[in-house]
């Protein structure tokens, strides 16, 4: 993983800030794999790396903490962003996917 060192108050503002930067393409977490909503590319694990990781907690809200990932495939060409709740657990996702996305 790269190192991004921006510090962002706000998940709307990392979000602004990471487009501006290309992270253009909205990915969602599938059960193997990211998947772009863009194009519907199927990035499997190997096929894409983690270039930032910033975390939300809410203030006054638990079921408002966020994991924004900013993700790249040099396979696909294509940089997006990941909003994810804290914790990729879920049953039906990989063990290898659950692996990458851990931070």
């Amino acid at each position: 993983m790269n190192a991004m060192t921006t510090y962002y108050d706000t998940l709307s503002q990392a979000i602004a800030d990471l487009q501006q930067q290309g992270y253009t393409s909205d990915l969602t977490l599938k059960s193997t794999c990211l998947v772009c909503g863009n194009t519907g590319t199927a990035l499997d694990p190997d096929d894409f790396h983690i270039d930032a990781v910033h975390r939300f907690e809410g203030e006054t809200d638990p079921g408002d903490e966020n994991i924004l990932y900013a993700v790249s495939s040099d396979k696909y060409k294509l940089k997006g962003l990941l909003v994810n709740a804290y914790g990729v657990y879920e049953d039906d996702v990989t063990q290898a996917l659950v692996a990458k996305l851990r931070v």
